[in-house]
């Protein structure tokens, strides 16, 4: 596993075409998760796009069960999920990489999705949005690239409404088993990758405004998992 995946690694090209890196640890600031994308964002959706569809498909339906109403989606790449809401939604979406975002504004020109309000390049960290002003925010594979977890699940919980909800759908980590033992081998790529192969569940779960109404894990072979909370 480890001598393919290193093949792999050594075969990713950055926007200019120049190799990619030699595994880097960590994902420590903003400019090592910008790198990161600069690098997957031409294709990111031929790739990624494909192996987490079903999973991003299942996000978009839960939510659009819910009430029409304003949501975020927060590390909205390069849009790839937004055609898939329903048109009573209104849209905002934010991303700190602006290689990812340009592709999200071409798309959202390109499908005319008129509930798109707004495309922002922000720092999931420090959202510019009000408190309470969102009915719902969602966040697919994000949780596991940015460098603080923790106060970027503090900022979405800040712009959702009491009474409103929070979806996450991530690929967490397991303990034992030669799943983890994968997760920790790939974990020297964390840089180059643009995501944490090791991160636990726990990271995400006993926030004291959330109560955790819903669980699922999600193809392909239950390698990710969807939240969704309430807004206390």
């Amino acid at each position: 596993m480890s001598n393919r995946f290193d093949e792999f690694i050594k075969r990713v090209k950055d926007k200019r075409g120049a190799t990619a890196v030699a595994p880097v640890a960590t994902l420590d600031d903003e400019r090592s998760v910008v790198a990161a994308y600069a690098r997957w964002a031409p294709v990111y959706d031929p790739i990624f796009g494909v192996a987490t569809g079903i999973a991003r498909k299942s996000a978009v339906m839960t939510l659009n069960k819910l009430p029409a109403g304003r949501i975020l989606e927060v590390g909205v790449g390069t849009g790839i999920s937004l055609p898939i809401y329903k048109p009573a939604h209104r849209l905002v979406g934010v991303d700190l990489s602006p290689d990812m975002l340009s592709r999200a504004e071409k798309r959202v020109a390109r499908r005319k999705l008129k509930n798109v309000e707004s495309l922002h390049e922000m720092d999931a960290a420090n959202l510019s949005f009000p408190d309470e002003s969102y009915d719902a925010a969602v966040a697919m594979f994000v949780m596991t690239v940015v460098p603080d977890p923790d106060r970027v699940l503090d900022e979405i919980v800040r712009v959702v409404r009491p009474g409103g909800h929070v979806l996450l759908v991530n690929h967490f980590s397991v303990d034992k088993g030669p799943r983890a033992a994968i997760e920790k081998s790939l974990t020297k790529y964390s840089g180059a990758l643009g995501w944490r192969p090791e991160f636990s569940i726990d990271n995400v779960l006993g926030h004291p405004r959330l109560k955790l109404t819903s669980r699922r894990d999600l193809p392909p072979a239950d390698l990710f998992t969807l939240l969704l909370f309430d807004r206390l």
